[in-house]
């Protein structure tokens, strides 16, 4: 199944405690229908002390969500977007907006 979302995207959060955040993705988890957005879900892991971490305490992470609660932002109008998929003339594959019709980055290069 194709997705929607790539690593570098610009995306706002639709759904959860985070709702109404924009984020950059850091990473993409296909088989598990997760994304790990910058700045969102942060959750505190809390450490023994070692040596790495001689103080232990509380370390803050951001885990990741379901694809499903985010939408990437559109460049032109910088609100969440549908994506839609354009080929070119070339037989290329573009990410487009589906507001403004704006590209959001090559899909896949022509052969």
């Amino acid at each position: 199944m194709a997705r929607h979302i790539v690593k570098g995207d610009m995306v706002k959060v639709l759904a959860g405690v985070d709702r109404g955040k924009t984020g950059e993705v850091m990473a993409v988890y296909p088989s598990k229908d997760k994304v790990m957005v910058q700045g969102v879900n942060r959750v505190y892991r809390h450490l023994r002390p070692s040596r790495k971490h001689p103080q232990g305490g509380r370390i803050q992470k951001e885990m990741p969500i379901h694809i499903s609660n985010v939408l990437p932002v559109d460049p032109k109008t910088g609100d969440a977007t549908r994506v839609g998929v354009r080929i070119n003339a070339d037989g290329s594959k573009e990410r487009i907006a589906r507001k403004s019709g704006e590209s959001l980055g090559i899909l896949r290069k022509a052969k």
